[in-house]
């Protein structure tokens, strides 16, 4: 049975959905094509009509997936008041429901380690996505000069990724929590600092 090429791109884009999900659960290594391809309601053999290697896969819902967290501080800047933004973002992140569902969370704490350790391809492909997420960031941080606006982007970054890594090391217990709040102050404090600035300089 041949099948249309709308039908084709539907269940290609339900494998990469799929995957993304997984290999944040998972990991990079943690889920086979076979038990991948039988969620998504498909068999082994279709794989490479879809995709010309597991490599190809990974980095496709890995993009998947950095493109959701993008879109998602979008829709909290559009909705938010410029002054709390930044702010929001950081509690939305920094949170007990991020920490414990890491299959529609942030990729980089779930996969980051392990795409470190992956072919040039796929950190480059990697790289530039967290390069866009670290713009988004940026973009929320107003009145300074871009370059500014990117290293602080990248700070408050770096802590609310780290804070959510040691978190779910730590389990979901007290320990946990107490790594979430420090992580999310510290996040916080940079936020308060960055305004603090901007309002010396006017």
């Amino acid at each position: 049975m041949r099948y249309s090429k709308e039908h084709k791109q539907e269940t290609h884009a339900r494998i990469v959905k799929k995957a993304s999900v997984r290999l944040r659960e998972k990991g990079a290594h943690g889920i086979g094509v076979a038990d991948l391809m039988k969620e998504a309601g498909l068999t082994h053999g279709g794989f490479y009509a879809h995709f010309d290697s597991r490599e190809a896969l990974v980095i496709e819902a890995f993009a998947y997936a950095m493109d959701r967290s993008i879109e998602h501080w979008r829709k909290i800047a559009a909705e938010t008041p410029a002054e709390k933004r930044l702010s929001t973002i950081i509690d939305s992140y920094v949170s007990p429901v991020h920490r414990d569902d890491p299959g529609r969370g942030c990729a980089v704490p779930a996969l980051g380690a392990e795409i470190a350790r992956e072919s040039a391809k796929t950190r480059k492909a990697f790289a530039a996505k967290l390069e866009q997420l670290i713009d988004v960031m940026a973009d929320q941080i107003p009145d300074v000069p871009r370059k500014t606006a990117r290293r602080q982007a990248m700070g408050t970054l770096a802590t609310m990724m780290g804070t959510l890594v040691m978190s779910r090391v730590a389990g979901s217990g007290e320990l946990s929590d107490e790594i979430l709040l420090a992580g999310r102050e510290a996040a916080l404090a940079r936020a308060t600092a960055t305004k603090k600035a901007r309002a010396k300089v006017n």
